[in-house]
């Protein structure tokens, strides 16, 4: 099994089940079962944990015997200029999430201007380099909440939020919970 360097096993987990789009060319999972592999934006079934392996590309899953599946077709890559700078700028933030980001600082590393840079995240994903950035936080947030038993307050200052007020801001806008609520009705016994 290949594990990507920027995710755990088990976030990769959640992330192949929540079918997220804008984890799309950052891994691929295989389900061992069924010998298919997918992108993590894929619809089909969510497949047991014990069944999944991950791969960095499409090419390592169908080096180890696996096959593309029909529904997402995580083989089939239009080359597209743009959407390198996309995914570079995914790659970016995934990297560098913890750190007090800025589009001019994410523009300057993809190597285009700012104002290019959010027209064309924008368009090709429907959100804001700012958004899909908090999106991430958010989703390392729930992580945490879930599995540690870090105060709120480090895990506020540890996924990358420059303040409380913020933070408490974007979890309760993508989860409809404060992060108090959230890790009551959803952490697991640590």
């Amino acid at each position: 099994m290949v594990v990507h360097a920027k995710f755990s096993f088990k976030e990769m987990v959640e992330i192949a089940n929540s079918c997220d789009y804008s984890y799309d060319g950052l891994f691929f999972y295989a389900v061992k079962t069924t010998g298919i592999f997918c992108r993590p934006s894929c619809k089909s079934k969510s497949p047991n944990k014990e069944n999944i392996t991950f791969f960095q590309t499409a090419e390592d899953a169908k080096r180890a015997g696996f096959r593309p599946c029909k529904r997402c077709q995580p083989d089939v890559m239009n080359f597209d200029p743009k959407m390198d700078l996309i995914n570079d700028t995914k790659a970016y933030i995934q990297g560098h999430y913890t750190e007090n980001l800025t589009l001019k600082k994410i523009a300057q590393n993809i190597g285009i201007s700012p104002y290019y840079l959010g027209r064309l995240f924008k368009k090709h994903t429907s959100r804001t380099p700012r958004s899909y950035l908090e999106n991430i936080r958010v989703h390392k947030a729930v992580h945490l909440l879930k599995n540690t038993d870090l105060p709120i307050s480090d895990i506020c200052y540890e996924v990358g939020f420059q303040n409380a007020s913020s933070f408490y801001h974007a979890f309760q806008k993508q989860t409809q919970y404060t992060p108090q609520q959230y890790r009551k009705d959803f952490s697991y016994d640590l």
